[in-house]
């Protein structure tokens, strides 16, 4: 089995969450008290992926005092970019980290919690021949603001419905991927491409396999999307510690501002 390594895309300006993304990053938003993205961590951690790399834009400095402490130091880096590259330009911008490698990406300020072990297990030993990815997809409660995505019988991509009117599911994009080298070797060798869901994906119909998320998975993209992430339940890794970072973020603004 080829390693599996993770490139959580993280640089986001979060612009519909303000003014919470005035004074904080996406990623870093509280759910139950902890960060966003210590929840993607320990779900990594216990599927056993321990080589991740963070990329950073929007507010990168907080990002990186959040990676500094010791839980992550040796397993997670972090690739600040000056100007945002879009998703397709990280991977391309950090080829020399994801070539011969499986690489789980994930837009890592979406709110995603399930067995990533099952995850890796469907896509290293069960996916359709042929195939070169494996998409996560849930059941989107509102299919209108979702990426629809069609399957044939062996649940390979055949078709995307972008926010249409008349979807022919609920089944939608996660925006959480297992990618192999070919699509990585794809994507270097089309320097115009920078966009992974619009450029990227509509080259591989019929060689994308899926995955269904039936746990946790949701856009918490505003406000009151926040609001209700803060009811779900989520069994993953979370690091006990009494660092300065924790002790500084239970006391951030960000916790009062989110209840308004």
């Amino acid at each position: 089995m080829k390693d599996t390594r993770a490139l959580l895309l993280a640089a986001g300006l979060g612009t519909r969450l303000k003014p919470l993304t005035d004074i904080w990053p996406k990623c870093l938003m509280p759910i139950h008290g902890r960060p966003l993205l210590e929840y993607w961590l320990g779900i990594l951690k216990t599927a056993e992926i321990d080589n991740v790399l963070v990329n950073t834009h929007y507010f990168s400095e907080r990002v990186d005092e959040f990676l500094d402490q010791p839980q992550f130091v040796g397993w997670v880096d972090s690739a600040y970019e000056e100007n945002l590259l879009g998703t397709a330009g990280t991977i391309k911008n950090n080829t020399n980290f994801c070539k011969d490698n499986t690489i789980l990406l994930a837009h890592a300020d979406n709110w995603t919690c399930c067995n990533f072990s099952d995850f890796l297990n469907y896509h290293h030993n069960h996916r359709p021949e042929g195939t070169v990815m494996t998409m996560m997809t849930f059941i989107c409660p509102d299919p209108l603001e979702c990426g629809i995505v069609e399957l044939d019988h062996d649940g390979v991509v055949v078709n995307f419905h972008e926010k249409v009117k008349s979807p022919p599911s609920k089944l939608a994009n996660a925006a959480v991927y297992l990618i192999e080298p070919e699509v990585v070797k794809w994507i270097s060798d089309h320097p115009k491409v920078n966009d992974f869901s619009t450029e990227v994906l509509p080259s591989f119909l019929g060689k994308i396999a899926t995955w269904n998320n039936q746990e946790v998975h949701r856009d918490i993209g505003t406000i009151k999307m926040l609001k209700e992430a803060q009811t779900d339940k989520c069994e993953g890794l979370v690091w006990n510690n009494n660092s300065s970072w924790q002790k500084n973020f239970l006391n951030n603004p960000i916790h009062k501002l989110i209840n308004i």
